[in-house]
């Protein structure tokens, strides 16, 4: 276990969505904000803990469990629903005194509905809503959505910063962002976050998960919650459609969870499925955000977009730790757990944390890059984009590992940067090398940003100071 075991009575959940709810508050052309996430990465929580910090009262309701509010909604009148609720909650309701959380809102489409007046006839009030299913309500709707009346913020696992800041390993995190180029890395201190990334491997970003190892450290209680949180999605299935379609979902799931990063082909999860009803599966549980396609992009540039293919493609989990449980790995002695998947499990917590660095706001997206030739085969992990620049990104569970795709992307790219993710002591370096792509043989020098695996969180700082 831990050395600085926490024993702390009460669990400090410090999420950077907070920072967005904050200057949310206080802009003057704020809208309703829906907010977007799978189920149980710490919506409401983060949500709860928002109002009861930053206004004056909290009226909270969840449409799953108190179905009766869904009533109060029928009508188009803001003032009319703010007065019944008002009475029902036994509490006044004040623009820029209260923040009024619709929890679960995918439950009512007639709540999303009514945000459009909330914006247009009380914009002094604050309104959040949130719902772990609300994608596919929004897809579905078939009542006038508001469009350009609210706005969407999305959010993801815990990021490694925030279980080390849930950890009150506050220096640790402040070590690693204020690091820059030119600076001797502490080994000590190198050790010590491996130490904590490699417990991160195996507990995940899953808040209720998190918790339990602060307050108690029992593995077990992990184990249980990791289980009883892929009991509860596997239970939305029914939400999704025929028992068929259901087995499908399943399929995909445990097929993603046991085949991380790897290209995906239909007929390798079932060849007796029709590979349209998996590619169906794929969409619903990508509207789940349970998992996330990263997509094939051949551009040279930005937008990513421009040359997607769509039908080319890899699969990532939700959540590391809830993969590797589903992967029936058991937390027995994490720091010494040796696996077979330990490339896969390095591109996983690579793919988390990228998805973390997006904007709140923007929808996250990942890219990656492959080309399947003859005796020519090359696959960059991720091409990572900032500042309209893209650099081509690959992810190492060692110290050490060949480059020889990166060198074929930046040659074919006529990029000069490459960015490596590993278990090695950051590192900025030049380099010169002879590439073959093809009938071409060329010598290219390229710049290479290398940063341990926990640091991902500073790609765009450091990628910066270049």
């Amino acid at each position: 276990m831990l050395n600085n075991v926490i024993t702390q009575l009460y669990f400090s959940m410090k999420r950077d969505i907070i920072q967005l709810l904050t200057e949310w508050k206080t802009r003057a052309n704020r809208k309703p904000l829906l907010v977007r996430g799978a189920r149980q990465v710490g919506k409401t929580f983060a949500i709860n803990e928002f109002g009861t910090q930053h206004f004056a009262s909290l009226v909270s309701i969840n449409l799953e469990e108190s179905p009766e509010y869904k009533s109060i909604f029928k009508t188009n009148n803001p003032k009319s629903i703010i007065q019944e609720l008002s009475v029902l909650k036994n509490i006044d309701i004040l623009p820029g005194r209260t923040l009024f959380f619709i929890d679960e809102i995918q439950t009512c489409p007639e709540a999303i509905v009514c945000l459009r007046y909330f914006y247009e006839q009380m914009p002094g009030l604050h309104i959040i809503a949130a719902g772990s299913l609300l994608d596919h309500t929004l897809s579905e709707m078939q009542l006038s959505m508001p469009v350009g009346r609210v706005e969407f913020c999305y959010m993801q696992p815990m990021s490694f910063n925030e279980f080390l800041l849930a950890l009150l390993e506050d220096k640790l995190l402040e070590y690693i962002s204020s690091f820059s180029f030119g600076e001797p890395f502490s080994e000590a201190i190198h050790l010590k976050l491996l130490d904590l990334l490699r417990y991160y491997i195996f507990i995940g970003g899953m808040p209720e998960a998190v918790k339990a190892f602060v307050e108690s450290q029992k593995l077990l209680d992990i184990e249980r919650i990791q289980s009883s949180i892929l009991t509860s999605l596997k239970y939305d299935f029914a939400k999704y459609g025929s028992k068929s379609q259901q087995r499908h979902l399943i399929s995909v799931l445990n097929y993603v969870a046991q085949n991380t990063g790897k290209k995906i082909k239909y007929v390798n999860i079932d060849n007796e499925v029709r590979s349209v009803n998996l590619k169906e599966a794929f969409y619903k549980l990508e509207m789940s955000r349970v998992v996330s396609l990263v997509k094939h992009t051949a551009s040279a540039g930005v937008p990513l977009t421009t040359h997607l293919n769509p039908d080319i493609f890899k699969a990532f989990f939700l959540d590391i730790g809830l993969a590797n449980h589903l992967c029936k790995m058991q937390l027995i002695d994490p720091l010494n757990m040796l696996t077979i998947n330990e490339g896969a499990l390095a591109e996983q917590f690579a793919c988390q944390e990228l998805l973390n660095l997006a904007a709140p706001f923007d929808e996250p997206q990942l890219f990656y890059w492959v080309r399947d030739e003859k005796n020519a085969n090359a696959e960059i992990d991720f091409i990572f984009q900032h500042n309209n620049l893209i650099y081509p990104l690959e992810v190492k569970a060692g110290k050490t590992g060949t480059l020889k795709s990166m060198h074929v992307y930046l040659l074919e790219k006529k990029l000069n940067t490459g960015i490596r993710l590993n278990t090695d002591t950051p590192s900025l370096g030049e380099f010169t090398t002879k590439v073959r792509s093809g009938t071409t043989h060329a010598e290219i020098s390229f710049k290479l940003l290398s940063l341990p695996l926990y640091m991902s969180s500073q790609l765009p700082r450091l990628l910066d100071s270049l």
